[in-house]
C-alpha cells in the first residue's frame, strides 16, 4: 500500500457499492459528467453532519452543473438509512462497509487524536471529470466552506470547457 493519496491526473479506481436503498452504483455510470467523490469518517458525527448536510443543500446547483455527489463512508446501508431519515440528506451515500473503496483511493489512513493513534478514513474530495480522470483533489478536508470551494473549481473547470 502506498503512502501517497492519489493525485490529479491520475484515473480514480472503478468501483460498484450499495447506496441506502441497497442498489448498486458504480463509478462507471457517471463517465459522461462530473463526479464529486467524498469521503467522511463516520454517520451522525459533527462534522460528518455538516459536511452532508452542506453537500446536501447545494446538491440542486451541482446538478446543475453536470455533476453528482456521492459520499462514502465504512458505515452500512442501515447506517446510511438512519442517517439520511434524520438529518434530512439528499446526497447519494455508499456504504464500503469492507473498505475496498476507502483503500482503493488511499484514505484509508493512520490517524492521530488525542495521543491516540488508529486507522480512519482521511476526509478527502475527489473532483473526478468525464472519462474517470482525477481533476481535483481536497485533503484533510476542513468542512468549513469545503461544499462552496468545490463548486467554485467544479465552475472554474467547466467555464474552461474541460468537460
Amino acid at each position: 500500500m502506498t503512502s501517497s493519496f492519489l493525485k490529479e491526473g491520475d484515473i480514480a479506481p472503478d468501483f460498484c457499492l450499495p447506496d441506502s436503498r441497497s442498489e448498486k452504483i458504480c463509478l462507471k455510470d457517471f463517465k459522461s459528467g462530473w463526479v464529486v467523490l467524498y469521503f467522511y469518517p463516520k454517520d451522525g458525527t459533527a462534522g460528518c453532519k455538516q459536511e452532508a448536510v452542506d453537500f446536501s443543500a447545494a446538491k440542486e446547483e451541482f446538478e446543475e452543473n453536470g455533476a453528482v455527489v456521492l459520499g462514502v463512508s465504512k458505515d452500512t446501508v442501515v447506517s446510511h438509512q438512519k442517517f439520511i431519515e434524520k438529518n434530512g440528506l439528499t446526497v447519494t451515500l455508499l456504504a464500503d462497509t469492507d473498505l475496498t473503496v476507502v483503500k482503493a483511493f488511499d484514505v484509508w489512513k493512520l490517524k492521530k487524536f488525542m495521543g491516540k493513534e488508529s486507522m480512519g478514513t482521511v476526509r478527502t474530495t475527489f473532483l473526478i471529470g468525464a472519462g474517470g480522470e482525477i481533476e481535483k483533489v481536497w485533503n484533510n478536508v476542513r468542512v468549513k466552506g469545503h461544499v462552496d470551494e468545490v463548486l467554485r473549481e467544479l465552475k472554474e473547470r467547466k467555464g474552461k470547457g474541460k468537460e
